[in-house]
């Protein structure tokens, strides 16, 4: 399902071709799948009423709640003690390059620590995303915990900003080109360029000097477009749905082809 357009979003109303988006909740589950590392925020029991941040390793059950393995003697594990309310912070993985414009997320809920019903799976989970963990975690000071969101802000760049319910986000799946995303921006920056310069002319009718291709999903991707006036950035859409990095290369090939054969027949008449 699209996400309905909204403030800041890439396609504006006087888009010549509007482009479908993923959701806040899919994107938000998206980047919580490729990251693995962010800072807990606890309310300290040491300086009272101040918030108290530390990194924390993570890794997600099956409807996306963010599982923790941590120390009875770690000073978030004593704030959780007293007070379970919470909030993880991540960012995407490229935010080294461009914190401001890269994607990031708050989410908000309640600690707890995993059931034992639930500590099986929860271990498996967290050794399958951190293997070093293995080297103590069954030490006896060291439990499972996992936050329960109740709500999500999700930045996803300069002026992308909204908030995600609970339900929302556990019902969303990541992406299904999350995985192979960076290869295919890789693939099509280094190799292809005159093939997104043909896309964009032929979708937004820009005529652009420099393509750079920032992100890609099962819906489409975006572009940042280089031309006399100014650097802007735009959403294409794909002509169908895709779920593999396959499926997206042959839907980009197909679209350069049309590109190319309209950019011909123009040419022509």
């Amino acid at each position: 399902m699209a996400q309905p357009r909204k403030h800041a979003y890439t396609t504006a109303p006087e888009d010549p071709n509007p482009a479908a988006e993923t959701t806040f909740a899919e994107r938000a589950r998206t980047m919580l799948s490729l990251s693995q590392v962010g800072v807990i925020s606890t309310h300290s029991v040491h300086c009272k009423g101040f918030p108290f941040g530390s990194t924390m390793p993570y890794a997600l059950d099956a409807i996306g709640r963010p599982l923790f393995l941590i120390s009875a003697m770690a000073m978030h594990t004593k704030n959780l003690r007293e007070d379970p309310r919470a909030s993880l912070f991540v960012t995407d993985p490229s935010a080294d390059r461009d914190p401001l414009g890269a994607g990031r997320l708050t989410l908000v809920g309640s600690a707890e620590p995993v059931p034992d019903e639930d500590l099986e799976e929860a271990r498996a989970l967290y050794l399958s995303r951190h293997e070093n963990a293995s080297y103590y975690v069954d030490f006896a000071d060291f439990s499972f915990w996992r936050l329960n969101p109740t709500e999500l802000y999700f930045v996803g760049g300069f002026g992308v900003m909204g908030w995600i319910q609970a339900d929302d986000f556990q019902r969303a799946v990541a992406d299904p080109l999350a995985e192979s995303a960076a290869g295919i921006l890789q693939h099509m920056n280094d190799d292809h360029a005159a093939a997104m310069l043909d896309i964009a002319y032929a979708e937004k009718e820009i005529v652009a000097s420099e393509a750079k291709m920032t992100a890609v999903d099962r819906l489409g991707f975006h572009l940042r477009l280089k031309t006399p006036e100014r650097v802007q950035s735009v959403r294409i859409g794909f002509p169908h749905e895709v779920r593999s990095s396959d499926e997206c290369r042959q839907a980009i090939v197909a679209m350069v082809k049309q590109a190319r054969s309209d950019k011909e027949s123009k040419n022509e008449n």
